[in-house]
Parts: structure tokens; sequence; C-alpha cells
């Protein structure tokens, strides 16, 4: 039987400038464990990150001493296994040298059967400077790529933002970053499998392919399937054949669909080589049986760009994903599946991984296949061109084949993507378009990696670069064709309503920055640092002159904030209308637009970005219009001068048979006028229900003081509901609300009742303490009452009703200004 022996334990670091000896175990890195052993100070405070790279200009040995345990000796093959070494690195063993590394991407595994002593066996992984790698490497070859990271970080296979992007720090940290391994086996070994799907109407047809190491005499496979009820189905085949593909048939098969559409059933999948009583090798992985494609096809407004999942277009929701750390051992499954969770609470179905970081570990697919969210998986490629030396080129494509095989099984894995924005840099960037560079573009992007996906996993898949209307560099921003990724809303500093000019197939990036919470602000300054144009706050900004940008939005939108706090609230809010704006005008446009992915998720750092949920994990404005702007029914008003429509989309399976009430009021919420629409939208649709003329009510100086209301109504039960201005926020004539704020509890639940006197606006429900709200940042109309809820589990164990009443504050735009 093969065996699997971790040597994430006892390890020690030491640089290669100092004697010391740290102690360590595996995952870790160098920055981390010098801050755990308070020998930097963090990072991510004030200016420190300017030490780290200071402290990547070094080299460093990671050392082990170990014995081996048992027979293992005795075992025809003995490999060391690395499963992620970051990234320039020589590895010896009792003092003979094993290999080199220059790829943190990929896994790597070398046979010491020769070279492993049953005892005091030395492991020494000596570690290179990544920036004095890449330095070398631009001076030989000068590469274009973004401004805002390190020169040449596109010559070395290391998650490219930790050298610096528009949102991340310059901390290029270095060490082994996933499992070592021991594993030793003698006579046969499952070398390779792979499973692919074949559905028809009650049945699933599966041909796993199986391939052994080391086969030269009859063998038995055996394939246990469980599915999510225990009920296994068993088959078996005998072979002397190395490679063999061995038909399983599922009947009514428990069908895997994104969330919202149906459940997540994965069935375990076990399988097993062995010679008679002599069992060799067990793998076992988790499978959903589903199809997914994409169609691409010449349409009435251009060329598709559509998800069918189970033979159903399903309109994408999400964000982009990029790495949750720069120093990679302060992640975890637990901060992972907060992250998913929060994703499902703002009614998600899709992440993309962007191309500038890394793969991320098993456990954040895992959690994807049970939660229902596809994922889009970019290559890690992003807006740079690269060395397509002979050398490049074959650490790629061994990168890419270990990628594809690990992530392939997943149920949630939708699409392979080539890269992030190469093709779009090298056509608009302004970069040399180079004959060469656009060759060696095609030769990776368009040839090798799709061949590649081709051979490891024909079933998903293959776009080339994002955005891109189809490759070949014709004209990667057509907005009707292909994805695309729009910016002119924040980098062209166009109003908010600019979203509505265009009917993109697919939006995968676009975006608006706004400041974290003070909380997260104050983690990183001192009170003096605490204003958004000092040198700390700009350090913990990484686009170029976008806290001007976030005044320039500020001064098209709202009057001018009183305080640091009122400034980033509205900042946040200048953020999720900029977002509320584009997508409920592309989901207005279902059909046409099949999806939109904002930019971006999370943070790797506490800083000022484009992010909905900071480092901390705290929900901005932005995560909370998510929850309302993606859910599956949505209401949506678009506004023009004096006039409105009001459309439902409804991105469910079932019809939706309801009722709309509108309202237009004044300031203090009295009824100018109102009706009642009765609705039916037919699943999966679309659809404009009504159209408003408002111009009587409108004139002089009514339309600053007047708002619609609109209110949903399925099974007579209010749903949700959506307001509207017809003037910006700065000139609406707001009253003084006046909220207030009850509480009452369940056995699970706070529920804070709030009131107001007068309409109020984007209101704010804040505690003291971290929690997230089951809804937030809301509009409210005189004599309604909004219930809050906030699950008890979020909040400390002792915290009782009167505690939680002391600690909300409330506000709304009404007290932004300065008085």
């Amino acid at each position: 039987m093969r065996k699997i022996i971790n040597l994430n334990e006892n390890w020690e670091l030491q640089s290669s400038i100092e004697a010391e000896c740290l102690p360590i175990t595996l995952p870790a890195s160098v920055m981390n464990t010098y801050l755990a052993e308070g020998k930097i100070d963090d990072p991510y405070y004030r200016d420190n990150e300017d030490e780290a790279l200071v402290i990547a200009e070094n080299d460093y040995i990671f050392r082990k001493t170990f014995n081996v345990e048992g027979d293992i000796l005795s075992d025809e093959y003995i490999w060391l296994v690395f499963h992620g070494i970051d990234t320039v690195a020589d590895i010896s063993l009792n003092g003979k040298v094993l290999l080199s590394t220059e790829n943190m991407h990929r896994k790597y595994k070398v046979d010491v059967k020769d070279v492993l002593k049953k005892t005091a066996n030395q492991l020494e992984i000596k570690l290179y400077s990544p920036l004095k790698y890449i330095q070398g490497k631009q001076e030989e070859n000068p590469l274009p790529g973004v401004s805002h990271a390190v020169d040449g970080y596109q010559h070395l296979r290391k998650s490219h933002s930790m050298f610096g992007w528009d949102w991340g720090p310059k901390i290029p940290d270095l060490g082994i970053w996933k499992d070592v391994e021991l594993v030793a086996w003698s006579s046969n070994r499952i070398e390779d499998i792979a499973i692919s799907q074949q559905h028809e109407t009650d049945r699933v047809y599966l041909d796993i392919k199986l391939e052994a190491q080391q086969s030269n005499h009859t063998l038995t496979w055996d394939i246990a399937i469980t599915d999510p009820n225990g009920e296994e189905l068993n088959a078996s085949i005998d072979t002397s054949d190395k490679r063999v593909v061995l038909p399983v048939t599922i009947g009514n098969p428990k069908i895997w669909w994104p969330v919202g559409y149906g459940e997540q059933p994965l069935y375990d999948v076990t399988i097993r080589l062995s010679d008679g009583d002599t069992i060799y090798d067990e793998r076992k992985m988790k499978i959903g049986l589903r199809t997914i494609q994409v169609r691409h096809e010449k349409d009435e407004w251009g060329k598709s760009f559509e998800f069918i999942v189970n033979g159903v277009a399903l309109f994408m929701k999400g964000a982009n994903y990029i790495p949750e750390d720069n120093l990679l051992p302060r992640t975890s499954k637990q901060r992972t599946e907060r992250l998913i969770q929060d994703c499902l609470r703002a009614n998600f179905n899709m992440i993309r991984v962007w191309g500038g970081g890394h793969y991320p570990h098993d456990d954040f697919y895992e959690l994807c296949d049970e939660s229902g969210i596809l994922v889009w998986q970019d290559f890690m490629f992003a807006c740079s061109v690269y060395p397509f030396t002979d050398s490049f080129v074959e650490n790629v494509k061994q990168e890419a084949i270990d990628q594809i095989k690990r992530l392939r099984h997943h149920a949630s894995l939708a699409i392979w993507c080539g890269n992030n924005e190469v093709e779009e840099a090298m056509e608009f960037w302004g970069w040399p378009k180079r004959a060469d560079w656009r060759r060696d573009y095609i030769k990776l992007f368009e040839i090798i990696l799709p061949d590649l996906v081709q051979r490891y996993d024909p079933e998903t898949f293959y776009w080339s670069s994002s955005p891109s209307s189809g490759g070949g560099f014709d004209n990667p921003r057509n907005p009707d064709v292909g994805d695309m990724h729009y910016w002119e809303v924040w980098h062209g500093q166009k109003p908010f309503t600019e979203y509505r000019n265009y009917y993109f197939r697919f939006c995968s990036e676009f975006g608006f920055q706004s400041f974290p919470a003070l909380k997260t602000i104050e983690s990183f300054t001192l009170p003096e640092d605490r204003n958004i144009f000092s040198r700390i706050m700009e350090k913990h900004q990484k686009n170029d002159d976008a806290n001007g940008k976030i005044l320039y939005y500020l001064s098209q939108n709202f009057l001018y904030p009183k305080d640091l706090d009122a400034l980033i609230y509205t900042s946040q809010l200048l953020q999720a209308e900029a977002m509320k704006y584009g997508v409920e005008h592309w989901r207005r446009n279902r059909g046409r637009c099949m999806g939109a992915l904002y930019w971006q998720l999370n943070d790797c750092w506490p800083v000022a970005s484009w992010s909905s949920i900071d480092y901390f994990g705290r929900w901005k404005a932005l995560h909370y219009f998510a929850k309302k702007f993606y859910n599956p029914i949505l209401l949506s008003i678009e506004e023009s001068d004096t006039s409105a429509k009001v459309f439902v989309t409804n991105d469910t399976f079932d019809d939706v048979d309801g009722r709309v009430v509108w309202k237009l009021r004044n300031n203090k919420s009295e009824i100018i006028e109102s009706g009642t629409i009765d609705i039916m939208v037919d699943s999966l649709t679309a659809r404009e229900i009504a159209a408003l003329d408002f111009s009587e009510h409108l004139d002089g100086k009514l339309i600053h003081e007047t708002y619609l209301e609109a209110e949903l109504y399925i099974n007579d039960r209010s749903y949700s509901n959506s307001t509207v201005m017809f003037t910006k926020p700065k000139h609406f004539m707001f009253l003084n609300p006046e909220l207030t704020a009850a509480v009452k509890e369940t056995d699970t639940q706070f529920q804070i009742n709030i009131t107001s006197a007068a309409f109020a606006k984007y209101v704010e429900v804040s505690l003291s303490l971290d929690a997230v709200l089951s809804d937030n940042y809301f509009d409210l109309s005189a004599g309604d009452t909004k219930i809050i809820t906030i699950d008890k589990k979020e909040l400390p164990p002792e915290m009782t009703m009167k505690d939680l009443e002391k600690l909300i504050q409330l506000r709304s735009i009404y007290n932004i200004a300065q008085i």
C-alpha cells in the first residue's frame, strides 16, 4: 500500500546573513515567521511595507532533520513531494542537490530512494531572493507589465500581486506554502484518474479513465461510488494495461446545481488498485453530476457569452477573488469558509479566481462544490508580456497540467481562462506592438494552454483571455461579443448612468473604490495619519489618484462630509450605487447580458480598494447592496428626468405572480400619487412592468423633494422594495428623519425595529463590534418599520438585549454634512 508521511513538523528557518535559527511548522513563510517571533513589525501597519522589500533581498534556508519509521526503506520507490515552494529554491537531501524550483504554482516530486537514510536525514531548502531573481531577468529582457508592481515580476512564476498591484502591497514573501510529504510504494501506484460524464434522461454515464504507474501484470481496479444517501455502486476490472477506461452507469442520478437552482449532492468516489489481497493504492474524491457549457454563438446582438448549466442558461452573479492574504500562512479553511458564506449571503452563484494571484487551496474548491458557487478559473497570468523561452514554456506547461489534474473533478469548475487582460493590454495599453510578443501570446494562450485543457479536461470550456471577443487580437473590447472589463466608470470618471449605455454579453470586471471601515483604518494608522491625503493613508491606497477620484465622484453626488467617518460612509455609498447601476441595468436586459462579476470581492491587506469585504471580513455597503441587486427576484427602477420604468427580473425556475405597488412621495413621505400593478413574470426572464410619467408633479423645486418608491408583493407578502430620486442626493431636501431603534429578541436572533419621521436615505445600522446584519444601507419612508435581524451566533454569547440597545448607532445621508 502506498505510504504517505507528512513532513510539516519540526523545521527551522535561518537567514543567510544570520546565525539564529527559528523553529517553524509548515506551511511557513519568512515574513510571517519573523512577525510571529517579533523580529519585524507588522508589515501592514503604517509604512512597514517598505521593510518587507529589505527582507526579500536576502536568501533563507528551511532545514529539517528526520528519521524514517518502519520499513519504508524497503519500498521500491520513495519520493519527496513538495506541494508548494515559494519560489526560487535549491532542494538537497543529505548533502545531495535534488532539484531546483522556480514556480510556486507547481507540485514537485523527486526520487530519493538512493539518498534516504534510516536516521538523521538532513533536508534543506535554500530559498533565493525573488527580488534579485526578477531584477536580473528584467535587465536581460525588459518586459512591460503593471506600473504598481516591482519591475520584472512576470519573469518568475510567483503570485504577481505579491510584488504589488493597484490594491496590494509590495511584500514578496518567500517560504514553503503547502505540504511536504514522503511517499513510498512498491510494484504499483495510481498515477492518474479522470472522470468524464455523459448525461441522458434518468441516466449519467461515467467514463473513469485510470492509469497505473508500474503495471506489468494483471491488476484489479475497484470503484465504489456512494451517493449522498449512502447507497453504493460498485464496479471493477482486471487488466494488465497501464491505462484503462472503466464505464459506470448511474441510474436516477442526483444532479448538482448552482445555488438557488437545486441541491448540491456530491458523490464519494473511492478507487482502489490491488492484486488479490494486496492493496497497492487507493484514492478518494467527490464529484457532482452536472453539465456546464459556455455558449458563444452569433445572435441578433453580436455573439453570446453565457453559461449553460444542465441545459439551462443562467445569469452569473458574483465578484472577482484575489489572494486572501499577502502572508500566505495566515490563510485558513475557516477564513475561506467565512468568505464563501458571505458570498452565499449576498446571492452569488459565481466567483472568478483572478489570474494575478495563485491557485487557491483545495479547501476553496471543496467549499464551492458544497455551496453551489461556480468557479471561473484563470490561469495565473495577468497584465504582462511573458518571456517565451523554452524553459519558461516547459515550466508553465507542467504548471497547467498540475492544476488541471488537481481541479478538473470539482463540480464547481465552470471555465478555464488563459489570462487576465493580456490580450487587451497588448492591443490597447500603448505597449510596442512587437510581432514576436504577439506571436508568443498566440502560441501560449491560443495553442498551448487550450491544447492542454483539451487533453486533460476536455469537458470544461477554455477562453483565451478576459476580456476577449474570442482571441486573435480581434477587438477584445467589443461590447457585443464575448466578455468585457468596463472601467470608464471609475478610471474614465464617467457618471454611474454611463453603464446604461452598454449591454455587455458578460461583464467580468467593473468596479469602484471605497475606504474600509474606520475600525479597519485604525488598525494601520495613528490618529495623526487619519486624513485621506496623509502619507500613511496614501501608502494604503495603491491606485494612482484614487482618493481624488473618490472625492470627484463625491462632489458629483453628495454634500461634503463633516469628518473622516462620514467620508468613509459616503465613499462606500458611492461604490455601492455605482455597482447597483451597472448590475440592475444588465439584469434588466437578461438574455442579452448573462453575467456580472464586479471587481473585487476581498482584500489581501487593510487598504482602500474596490473590495466589498475588507481584509478583516467587514462588509462594506456594497456587499449589502449586492445581496439586494443579486437577489434571484429583482425589483428595479430606471429613472430619467421626470419619468421612471419599473422592472422585475426573475432568475428563478418558477414564474413570479404578484403585484407591484408604487408611490410617489414627498420628503415627508406623504403620498402624491400611487398605483398598483398586477404582474406575472415568466421564469428566467426580465420584464418591464410599468412606464410612469411624473412631469406634472416634478416641476421647479418639487423635483428636489420627491421620490418614487416601489414595493413587490409575492403571495401577498412584501418581498422587496426600491426607491429612486429624480435629483442627486446632494440636491435633495432631506428632512431630519429622527431615526429610532427598538430591540426585540427570539431564541436565535435579535430584531432591531427601525422607524423614521421622514424619508431616510441609506440608513446605516452600526455596532461597536463586528456582525453581519440581515440588511443595511437601506431607504426608509416615514410611517414604515424596517426590521433588521442579527443571528445571536454573530455576537458574544453573553450579549443581552439591553447590551445591544446601547451599541446601536443609526445614521442616514442626512447626517453626513458639516453643520
